[in-house]
């Protein structure tokens, strides 16, 4: 069952960072590290948002374009991109960003409910919006962006 960001309260730390024109945001605690390798084996057969796995000193990590899994463009690789690793499942999973910002700090009880021009099926991925001094950043549900993979 999805868990809302209402029903989360106390101190939150977003990483944000850009998918395309979006601006994202995952819970800092969720993140086990920020990578710019962009070395990878395809996958045959794989869903068209999985990009391929690598080997990040000793662990296999599936990497996966957040852009294209999120529905908008797929994301490219520059100089600016990095790949998020988290853990789900017990699996190590790579997210390809076009770009990290910073990190936004704030309180769960902030965080206001997606709105409904993005609650359509690629909604779901998002916990809900924080409003920061300059922008909205949307919070991305990490579990349940992961959780058909």
């Amino acid at each position: 069952m999805k868990q809302q960001a209402k029903e989360k309260t106390g101190a939150l730390q977003l990483s944000c960072f850009y998918v395309g024109s979006a601006l994202c945001g995952i819970d800092i605690n969720l993140i086990q590290e920020m990578n710019r390798q962009m070395e990878m084996t395809k996958v045959p057969q794989a869903p068209s948002y999985v990009l391929g796995i690598m080997n990040l000193r000793g662990r296999i990590v599936t990497i996966i374009d957040l852009g294209r899994k999120l529905g908008l463009a797929p994301s490219k690789t520059t100089e600016t991109s990095r790949i998020i690793i988290v853990n789900s499942r017990d699996e190590n999973i790579g997210l390809l960003v076009d770009r990290i910002t910073d990190v936004v700090t704030s309180k769960w009880e902030d965080v206001e409910p997606t709105p409904s021009n993005i609650k359509g099926l690629k909604g779901k991925y998002f916990q809900g919006v924080l409003k920061s001094s300059r922008d909205l950043i949307a919070v991305l549900d990490v579990g349940e962006v992961l959780s058909d993979d």
